[in-house]
C-alpha cells in the first residue's frame, strides 16, 4: 500500500480492487466500534454505486454491533418504478441493509409526489441524526453523490436538494451497466449537497478502477474548486481516499 496526503485528505492506493476494499471495510469497522464505546448509536450514510461492491461485501464480515447504527443513504433517482434494481434504496437493500441488523434505515422516496418536499423531508432526518461516518465514491466527472460540477455548491443552503444530471453523469451509469442507453437513465435525482456530506465527523471515499482516473487526478491535482466537486474532501479534516492502481494510474 502506497500512503500520502493532498491538503487535509489522506489517500492510500493498494495493488486491486479487492484489497481496497477490504482495507477500507477494516478502517470503518474499527472507526464504528470506535465511536461505539462513545455513544450509544453513531449514524452512517452509504454511497450506492458498483465501485462500492468489494467494500460492501468485506463490512458485512466484521464484528460490528449494527444494531447501534442508523443507515441512510445519499442520493436517489427521480421517477424510476420502485421495484426498479437501479434505485439506490434497492441496490442497498439488497446487498447492505437486508443483510444486518441495523436499528433504523432511512430510504429516500424517489415517486414522492413532491420532491422538493422529500428533499425536506430526509433533510430533517439529517439534522436529527447528524452524519459520523460518511461512505462515498466519485464520478468520472468527479461529482460526490449527485452533486455534477454544473449544480455542485460548496455554501450551498440546503442540506438535500433535487438535482439535475449532467450527460457525463447518466453516461458513466450506461458504462456501469445499471442502464442499457442513456435515454434509460433519470434526468434528476435527489441528492445530499456538498456541505451536507462534507459536514460528516469522518468521510471515506472508496474509488476503484481506471475509469475513474481522470477523475482522482482532477481530485488531487487541480485547485479546490466546485468544477470539480470531489476537490471539497481535501478540505475535510479526517477523510481518507481509497484507491487501486487502475484508479491512481494517472498520479
Amino acid at each position: 500500500m502506497e500512503e500520502f496526503t493532498v491538503d487535509k485528505l489522506k489517500v492510500q492506493v493498494y495493488d486491486t480492487n479487492q484489497l481496497m476494499g477490504e482495507a477500507a471495510a477494516e478502517t470503518i469497522s474499527k472507526k464504528i466500534n470506535e465511536l461505539l464505546k462513545e455513544k450509544d448509536q453513531i449514524n452512517i450514510v452509504f454511497a450506492s454505486a458498483p465501485s462500492q461492491e468489494k467494500f460492501l461485501e468485506a463490512i458485512k464480515k466484521k464484528d460490528v454491533d449494527w444494531s447501534r447504527v442508523i443507515a441512510m443513504h445519499m442520493d436517489e433517482y427521480v421517477g424510476l418504478p420502485a421495484d426498479a434494481p437501479q434505485l439506490f434504496s434497492n441496490f442497498l437493500r439488497d446487498r447492505l441493509f437486508e443483510e444486518l441488523p441495523f436499528k433504523e434505515v432511512h430510504y429516500m422516496n424517489a415517486n414522492a409526489d413532491d420532491p422538493e418536499q422529500e428533499c425536506e423531508r430526509y433533510a430533517a432526518l439529517l439534522e436529527k441524526y447528524p452524519t459520523d461516518i460518511c461512505i462515498l465514491g466519485i464520478g468520472e466527472n468527479t461529482h460526490i453523490a449527485f452533486n455534477d460540477p454544473h449544480v455542485a455548491d460548496f455554501n450551498d443552503p440546503k442540506v438535500v436538494k433535487l438535482a439535475d444530471l449532467d450527460e457525463q453523469n447518466r453516461q458513466q451509469q450506461v458504462n456501469d451497466g445499471m442502464f442499457e442507453t442513456i435515454d434509460d437513465v433519470p434526468t434528476h435525482a435527489i441528492t445530499l449537497t456538498v456541505p451536507a456530506l462534507i459536514k460528516s465527523t469522518y468521510t471515506y471515499t472508496i474509488v476503484p478502477k481506471e475509469q475513474k482516473a481522470e477523475a482522482i487526478y482532477n481530485t488531487l491535482k487541480t485547485d479546490i474548486q466546485e468544477k470539480f466537486p470531489s476537490t471539497a474532501l481535501r478540505q475535510h479534516p479526517n477523510a481518507i481516499l481509497y484507491l487501486d492502481k487502475g484508479s491512481a494510474s494517472k498520479l
